[in-house]
């Protein structure tokens, strides 16, 4: 993607966003790099960090520094205008010796720049703070790609015809599916955080770290569980076995959702739920 085509993307995730959001924080590698995507950044209101391709900004040597004696790392930051860009931005690096392994596990995702002794990692960011605290905030990012193997698995590998139309909808069915299970999930652990104190948890009966599980691990503890549709008193009932280990912790969590469906539902009441975003510039 070229810079001008991520800055019509970063304009039209705006629109998308919902009411109740209050900040936007744009992390990208060095393909989103270019004043189009960081302008669009600025126009939106977002922060942002995205990792730099191409320009070699002026770091005083003076100021390298070290947040820890353990590690090698020095960071550093400045103010620079690439040419063509309108306006000057901040620029953070982090640099460490050659001899020494990448702190990312995957350094084909960042754009490194080399001198003679040490490796370069270089950020345009909106972002105050120090160097390395920025640093560590992009680098949270690197669990998306957790989020894409997980998402594939799930069936975008499962490229179903060679039209792009039919392969567009279907790619948003699965991620509407995967997305929903992720929000599934999220909302099964804070339903055992809320509902089931730590004296009564156990191994056994608690979905505590469901979250963190995969889809397929997630399925078998919450949704793969024996039970009995039956019929009494004119009414349809689920009955789960008392002797599956799993049922207690599933019986919180859909008495976490019966009152939940309760409270005013805010996606449809607009009064009750006013945009806390700042439209200043849209």
């Amino acid at each position: 993607m070229s810079s001008e085509e991520v800055g019509k993307f970063i304009k039209r995730i705006k629109t998308q966003l919902s009411g109740c959001v209050k900040k936007v924080l744009f992390r990208g590698d060095g393909e989103f790099f270019g004043w189009e995507s960081v302008a669009a950044c600025i126009e939106a209101g977002f922060d942002h960090i995205i990792a730099n391709k191409g320009s070699h900004p002026p770091f005083d040597p003076s100021r390298w520094y070290k947040p820890g004696k353990r590690k090698p790392f020095e960071y550093n930051s400045c103010v620079y205008q690439p040419i063509g860009w309108e306006t000057s931005c901040r620029f953070v690096a982090m640099r460490f010796p050659k001899d020494l392994k990448s702190p990312i596990d995957d350094p084909m995702q960042y754009e490194l720049f080399e001198d003679g002794r040490y490796t370069y990692r270089i950020f345009c960011t909106s972002l105050a703070g120090k160097a390395h605290k920025v640093v560590a905030q992009y680098d949270k990012r690197a669990d998306v790609e957790n989020l894409v193997g997980e998402a594939k698995r799930e069936g975008l590998d499962a490229i179903p015809s060679d039209k792009f139309k039919n392969n567009y909808a279907y790619f948003q069915i699965v991620m509407l599916a995967y997305n929903i299970w992720r929000y599934f999930k999220m909302m099964v652990q804070i339903s055992d955080q809320r509902n089931s104190p730590e004296s009564v948890r156990s191994a056994n009966d608690s979905l505590q770290g469901l979250a963190d599980n995969h889809i397929r691990i997630a399925r078998l503890r919450l949704l793969l569980i024996a039970a009995k549709v039956v019929y009494h008193a004119n009414k349809d009932g689920v009955k789960y076995s008392i002797h599956d280990m799993r049922t207690p912790g599933l019986m919180r969590f859909l008495n976490f959702l019966d009152k939940a469906r309760l409270k005013v539902r805010p996606w449809i009441e607009g009064a009750l739920w006013p945009c806390r975003f700042s439209l200043n510039n849209a």
